[in-house]
């Protein structure tokens, strides 16, 4: 006897449909799973036999064969339990056919019998509504799951025996309500940073425009007091960006009763995180920490002291916005359009430059350490800022009478702006970069001679225009004119080019020369 019914892997944070084909045939007793099935897929024979044997049933006396289809793509995971078993009494007439073909179904098996939650249940649910068929999964993934419609056919029970009991018609199960909208944590008030105002100036344009930011200075001058308040300063999650997140949680099972969070993610890995840990890979292939700060911030502390290659693996998600981990057999997409907020000291001493002290370890050391930061990465942050040691005078001032609110209002009200017009100004390319941040005659003259005195690159260029259509946003200005050019130039003064512009000298000072003029109105 035959016997089918639907699943679901994970090819990223999307689910693909599969087939969980069940026969029941003559010959030497027994259990084989085929379909290129990991090991935790194939030791759920086990599992199901004890579940079986928990609500008193047994297997079959025959040759049970389960495949699941196409047998040419990769199945992970201990999900396949409850689709497995669910066939399997299908085949044996404890359940009718309609279990099967109805429904699409995911969740581990106890060897009591029992049904455990498993990580991936939102896109599983999305994909049954594509499929316009129900959803069967654990009773504590129900509310996860609800979240995908209100129109969705969804049965969550606790044990096999419910789910037995459902369609034989000796216990009802309710439809599971979607899980709480929370706020999530918050975060720490921008009154409580003293001093400062040029990094704080340099934030609000970051998280206005969508930018990239990175703080050096020495140790206690509020390099990280800054970055932990920086996701105040952002909008909620808008509702598409609020699934695109809450499915890559979901598939990291990160989802914890359902509970899905407006607050935008912030994610600070140690400096020790491997590559695998950052971008997503593994043996199972996980999202990394840049995919789980997708539509939010990514911090990285003490930048230097990651590893090159790690911090190189970030290069591609920042211009695209997604991670491709590619394998022998696959190639899986994850979604990483993150805010990058870095933070360095300017030497391993920590105190290269700082109020006129010399580095312990001598005059390379600085540049030894900063070198550790390859050249196109650093290109690829929009502002570089100079955060300086906090002054006793700064410690006894009072607190800021702007604190988060106010600044975040702002950043809204820009963000509001280039929404309007099609997007973030970080993500502004081609024709919308050329339209929307054309500088006046006087700007566009700063910028040509600017670009040969720093040695621009053709990204630094279109990214110090980006920022400066920010700064015009939150001044309100409907044109980019020099002094925006100025300020957004004046945020990337620690570039210097890997390969000196003709006339350019170390030292010079022609570059602060113009910014300096540049900067009077």
């Amino acid at each position: 006897m035959s016997a089918y019914t639907h699943s679901a892997s994970f090819e990223g944070a999307d689910a693909r449909l599969v087939d969980v084909q069940v026969q029941i045939a003559g010959g030497t007793p027994a259990f084989s799973v085929v379909g290129l099935a990991d090991k935790a897929v194939a030791e759920s024979r086990e599992r199901v036999r004890a579940a079986f044997a928990a609500i008193g049933l047994s297997l079959p006396g025959q040759r049970l064969i389960v495949n699941l289809a196409p047998a040419d793509r990769p199945k992970e995971g201990a999900h396949f339990d409850l689709p497995i078993a669910i066939g399997i009494l299908i085949a044996m007439g404890v359940l009718p056919p309609e279990a099967g073909s109805e429904y699409l179904a995911m969740g581990e098996l106890g060897l009591d019998g029992s049904i455990s939650p498993a990580p991936g249940a939102l896109p599983a649910a999305m994909l049954a509504v594509e499929q316009e068929t129900g959803f069967i999964c654990a009773h504590d993934s129900g509310p996860e799951a609800a979240w995908a419609g209100g129109e969705l056919a969804i049965l969550a029970p606790a044990s096999l025996i419910q789910l037995i009991n459902h369609f034989k018609g000796g216990q009802a199960l309710a439809r599971p309500q979607p899980g709480d909208l929370v706020e999530g944590p918050g975060f720490r008030d921008m009154r409580d940073v003293r001093g400062q105002e040029t990094a704080k100036r340099a934030l609000e344009i970051a998280m206005a425009g969508g930018h990239n930011i990175l703080f050096i200075g020495p140790p206690g001058s509020g390099k990280s007091m800054l970055a932990e308040r920086a996701p105040g300063l952002l909008p909620p999650l808008s509702a598409k960006e609020l699934l695109e997140i809450s499915t890559v949680q979901s598939v990291a099972g990160l989802l914890e009763r359902g509970e899905l969070s407006r607050t935008r993610p912030f994610r600070a890995p140690h400096h020790s995180a491997s590559m695998a840990a950052m971008v997503g890979g593994g043996t199972r292939v996980r999202p990394g920490e840049a995919s789980l700060a997708h539509n939010g911030v990514l911090f990285l502390d003490e930048l230097p002291e990651f590893h090159p290659q790690v911090l190189d693996s970030l290069r591609q998600p920042l211009e695209t916005g997604e991670i491709a981990v590619a394998r022998a057999n696959a190639r899986i997409t994850f979604p990483a359009r993150f805010q990058l907020i870095a933070a360095m000291n300017p030497c391993r001493c920590g105190w290269a430059g700082a109020d006129g002290r010399a580095c312990a370890r001598g005059k390379n050391c600085a540049e030894s350490y900063q070198a550790r930061i390859s050249g196109p990465m650093m290109d690829r942050i929009d502002l570089q800022i100079e955060v300086p040691p906090v002054t006793p005078s700064d410690l006894a001032l009072p607190p800021a009478h702007e604190g988060t609110a106010q600044i975040a209002a702002r950043v809204a009200q820009a963000r509001g702006v280039q929404e309007e017009r099609g997007g973030l100004n970080a993500r502004l390319s081609g024709e919308a970069l050329d339209r929307i941040a054309e500088p006046d005659a006087a700007g566009r003259e700063l910028l040509s001679r600017a670009a040969e005195a720093m040695g621009l690159t053709a990204r630094s260029y279109h990214r110090v225009l980006r920022t400066a259509r920010t700064i015009a946003d939150l001044d309100g200005a409907d044109g980019v004119r020099r002094i925006h050019i100025a300020e957004a130039l004046s945020a990337r003064r620690n570039t210097r080019p890997s390969s000196p512009a003709p006339g350019w000298k170390a030292g010079d000072g022609e570059t602060e020369k113009l910014l300096r003029h540049s900067t009077l109105r």
